[in-house]
């Protein structure tokens, strides 16, 4: 007798929100209906994260925009897409707009582009979120800008080069698309939220030591 196949439950992204287990201290996102486990951030991940929010918690001071921009622990985006749902690694928010984000204070939900900065994804091993779907949907929900930190170089190579090398992407809206501009080695980063960034990449590579 063959069995038969069953379908995997796809989900709305409101039903994944009511889904969502309370203080998981495992991380999930929404893509296609589908719901994802992400990879815990461990070492090198970790520090990299950790240690860029660091930077950019003192160039956000330096601008005068502290207490105005702040990085939250934890945010789910909303893109226009109904059953996607995503976690940003960082995500610098205008609390100036926030107060316009209807499910912000009770579900830590952004939806409106205007609400965000800069948003960061450091690539992992699912390297193709970072690359297409994430890419595709912050630039179609009109996020200004969007970097793509991959420190351990895993995109494929038509991004990084060949032999790839660790490459950092600052993709920044233009006529509603983003221009993608690679950063390596020792060439500064180029920002336009952030001109006071300074950074090169090699150096932004080094905090994941």
């Amino acid at each position: 007798m063959t069995q038969a196949q069953v379908e995997p439950k796809l989900y709305s992204f409101d039903e994944f929100i009511s889904w969502y287990p309370e203080d998981s201290e495992v991380r999930y996102e929404l893509h296609d209906g589908a719901i994802i486990e992400m990879p815990k951030p461990k070492g090198k991940h970790s520090n990299l994260t950790g240690s860029l929010i660091e930077q950019l918690l003192i160039i956000i001071r330096q601008m005068g925009k502290g207490g105005i921009w702040t990085i939250p622990r934890e945010s789910i985006v909303k893109p226009k897409r109904e059953k996607s749902g995503y976690e940003p690694d960082i995500i610098v928010l205008n609390k100036e707009v926030l107060g316009v984000e209807p499910r912000w204070e009770s579900e830590s939900i952004i939806q409106n582009p205007d609400s965000v900065k800069l948003i960061v994804e450091v690539v992992s091993t699912n390297w193709r979120d970072d690359y297409y779907d994430k890419l595709r949907d912050y630039e179609e929900m009109g996020i200004e800008e969007y970097w793509i930190l991959d420190y351990a170089a895993l995109g494929a190579r038509k991004f990084i080069g060949n032999p790839k090398q660790p490459t950092i992407f600052v993709c920044n809206l233009v006529d509603e698309e983003y221009q993608m501009t690679p950063f390596t080695g020792n060439t500064p980063i180029v920002s336009p939220t952030f001109p006071q960034f300074n950074l090169t990449a090699q150096q932004i590579f080094d905090l994941a030591s």
